[in-house]
């Protein structure tokens, strides 16, 4: 896929996954949904959600760290001041040659662009929330999220399930 190509996909990720609502308990639902396919896969990652400042679900499994952690917070932070995925943000700047943190004039140790945090975009609101996961190479951590919503909206939209019914 040519890097423009791959830079409109990501994009049009973003329009096409678009909740009709969002709430504690969809937010658990995603979350429990990500560590259900790690599990299937054997991952070894750490899924955080949130809506606006507020962690709705945090999970850990085995084989991470805390290094972790600050993956989680740097790719967050990209998304929620940028308003794209962190990895569409990582890959417009490498695209256009630049170093990020550079050309956005952010601090490279907080602001992390690269794959694994997806914006949580409520129709008529907007970007309410974020999906990261970290743990695994950045386009991996990225599909993973992606994967996981697309299904969960597709659910959603067909009336298969409710967010409040499922459990891990």
């Amino acid at each position: 896929m040519s890097d423009e190509a791959l830079l409109q996909e990501l994009l049009d990720q973003e329009k096409r996954l678009v909740f009709d609502r969002f709430d504690n308990d969809t937010a658990i639902a995603l979350g429990q949904r990500i560590i259900e396919r790690a599990r299937l896969d054997a991952l070894s990652i750490v899924v955080e959600i949130a809506r606006g400042e507020q962690r709705l679900f945090y999970c850990a499994l085995a084989g991470t760290s805390a290094d972790n952690e600050f993956w989680v917070a740097g790719k967050t932070a990209v998304v929620r001041r940028y308003g794209h995925s962190s990895f569409y943000m990582g890959q417009k700047a490498r695209v256009k040659g630049v170093d990020f943190a550079t050309a956005q004039q952010v601090d490279p140790h907080k602001y992390l662009p690269h794959g694994g945090a997806f914006p949580i975009i409520v129709r008529h609101v907007g970007m309410v929330g974020t999906a990261t996961v970290s743990g695994l190479p950045q386009a991996e951590d990225h599909r993973l999220v992606v994967t996981v919503i697309e299904e969960m909206l597709a659910e959603l939209r067909d009336g298969e399930a409710r967010p409040e019914v499922w459990t891990a």
